[in-house]
C-alpha cells in the first residue's frame, strides 16, 4: 500500500476553482489506478474522479466537463483540478489507491475540506 496526503481544499464562491493535490509515499505507487471520492461524515461517498497508471481517466456525471484529474509518477503525485465549482460539490474530498477498478480503495488519506458558497 501507499501513505496518502492530500492538500489544497479551501472555501470557494460558486464558479470558482480550486486544484487539490495527493503525495503518495512508497515505492508503489507506481503500480496502483489512483481515485478522488468525497465523503463527509454521515453521507454516502461517491467517487469523483480516477486516474489508471497509464493516464486514462473517468468522471462520474455530476464533475464531467469541471474536474479534471492527472497523475504524475515521476513525482508520485495526483491532481484533481476543479473549476465550476457548485455548492454541491462542498464534501470532504479523499485520494485513494485502487485495489478494485472503479471504487474499491485500499488506502486513502485524511482527506481535505472544499466548500462553496456565497
Amino acid at each position: 500500500q501507499v501513505q496518502l496526503v492530500e492538500s489544497g481544499g479551501g472555501w470557494v464562491h460558486p464558479g470558482g476553482s480550486l486544484s487539490l493535490s495527493c503525495t503518495a509515499s512508497g515505492s508503489r505507487f507506481v503500480i496502483y489506478d489512483m481515485g478522488w471520492y468525497r465523503q463527509s461524515p454521515g453521507k454516502q461517498r461517491e467517487s469523483v474522479a480516477n486516474v489508471r497508471v497509464n493516464g486514462t481517466t473517468t468522471y462520474a456525471d455530476s464533475v464531467k466537463g469541471r474536474f479534471t484529474v492527472s497523475r504524475d509518477n515521476d513525482k508520485k503525485t495526483v491532481v484533481l483540478q476543479m473549476t465550476s465549482l457548485k455548492p454541491e460539490d462542498t464534501d470532504l474530498y479523499h485520494c485513494g489507491s485502487l485495489v478494485n477498478w472503479p471504487d474499491e480503495f485500499g488506502s486513502w488519506g485524511q482527506g481535505t475540506q472544499v466548500t462553496v458558497s456565497s
